[in-house]
């Protein structure tokens, strides 16, 4: 296994804004040390991020939210991205649409993907959706992942598990496989 976390949409706008999920705050220091465990094994934090135009189509549904240039389109501070990591931008659910995630993997030599962050049953599901069709082995971290309700959360992780094959561990399962890779 080659793996790689993915961090989604852990901005203001979905952790402290109009949007942001009741749980998103909970799983913030899981997030954390998941990130620290992938940086001291040299396993690639990988972002993705949604960076939004006035005019792309989910704000008809959604309402406008982390407009590029907005404070609230920033990775929140607790979970900052650093020089060694990459940050990807997106303005659709899966962070793999027009975002060069699939490239940059390949370019990694990545087969697995470890998925984390906000919203469980939308950016996350659709993030699963195009690993698993993008033939990668898929693990999500379930307090590690949160939604807009406990039964959006559980729905969509009985979904990836049945519908794409994901492995759902919680953070520390997750933290054994990652340090298991160093």
């Amino acid at each position: 296994m080659k793996p790689a976390l993915i961090v989604i949409d852990m901005l203001e706008e979905f952790v402290h804004g109009r949007l942001k999920s009741p749980d998103a705050e909970k799983i913030v220091p899981n997030i954390r040390k998941l990130i620290d465990t992938a940086r001291n094994n040299n396993i690639p934090v990988i972002y993705v991020a949604d960076r939004h135009f006035p005019v792309d189509h989910e704000l008809k549904l959604w309402g406008e939210h982390a407009l590029i240039g907005s404070d609230e389109s920033k990775i929140i501070r607790e979970l900052e991205p650093t020089s060694k990591d990459y940050v990807l931008y997106k303005r659709s659910y899966s962070g793999f649409r027009d975002t060069g995630l699939d490239m940059l993997l390949r370019d990694l030599g990545i087969d697995t993907v470890f998925l984390t962050g906000i919203h469980t049953h939308i950016c996350v599901l659709h993030t699963a959706w195009d690993a698993f069709y993008y033939g990668y082995n898929i693990y999500v971290v379930k307090d590690a992942v949160a939604a807009f309700s406990r039964e959006d959360h559980e729905y969509a992780l009985k979904y990836m598990e049945k519908n794409y094959g994901a492995k759902i561990v919680d953070t520390s399962e997750a933290i054994k496989l990652l340090g298991s890779k160093a």
